[in-house]
């Protein structure tokens, strides 16, 4: 079983998503955190973020893992702290726009599907890396409610948070992951589509879950 959750940043697919795929006893794959893995390591290793070619070259040599408990994977080290911060948020569309970095990364998405009925979600689950999926979602909210939950979300982790950066870093975010040439975020007649920004994490799985039995 494969259940696709595509949507803009912020729209709470990654919750959602970890808790549905505990509810139904699946595996949960978060993609975003696969690029910002990438992006990490990117930047880390001060990589040019113009050169398609040597950041290709740097994911195709590196080890790239999920745990079972969600934690993110560099080469056998936990970067899982280190990938949730706002030069990641930055870059991260510029690498994950790149055509031999997007097919790659779905090869390696794929590869997750092989022995596991999994919920993937991300920017093109549901059009590029599964578009026969059981399951198709498109998760939304509008830009102030995504703004309002990350401020509140670096609040939580003890981070400093500017109201009006953030919804502009989200404003442009938006707008590279629609536009982009490759793996852009699409609406689609096939996906389900959830407007989550009055509704409450739990009313959102619970809506999922009736969905799917």
């Amino acid at each position: 079983m494969i259940i696709a959750i595509d949507g803009p940043a912020g729209s709470g697919k990654g919750t959602i998503s970890k808790i549905l795929a505990e509810r139904l006893g699946y595996v949960y794959i978060d993609t975003g955190s696969m690029y910002r893995s990438l992006t990490y390591l990117v930047l880390r290793d001060n990589i040019d973020i113009d050169n398609e070619k040597a950041i290709y070259e740097a994911f195709s040599n590196c080890k790239m893992e999920i745990t079972k408990d969600c934690r993110n994977l560099l080469d056998g080290e936990d970067i899982s702290d280190r990938i949730r911060t706002q030069e990641i948020n930055t870059n991260i569309s510029k690498i994950s726009g790149y055509p031999s970095i997007r097919e790659l990364m779905r090869l390696k998405q794929r590869e997750f599907a092989n022995d596991h009925s999994i919920v993937m979600e991300g920017r093109d689950i549901t059009t590029e890396v599964f578009p026969d999926a059981d399951y198709k979602f498109y998760l939304d909210a509008s830009i102030e409610e995504r703004t309002k939950r990350r401020v509140k979300q670096n609040e939580e982790k003890g981070l400093e948070s500017d109201y009006n950066e953030i919804y502009e870093s989200i404003k442009n975010r938006d707008l590279a992951d629609m536009t982009r040439e490759y793996g852009a975020l699409k609406r689609t007649d096939d996906q389900i589509y959830i407007d989550s920004s009055n509704m409450t994490i739990e009313e959102v799985v619970l809506y999922m879950l009736e969905v799917i039995k």
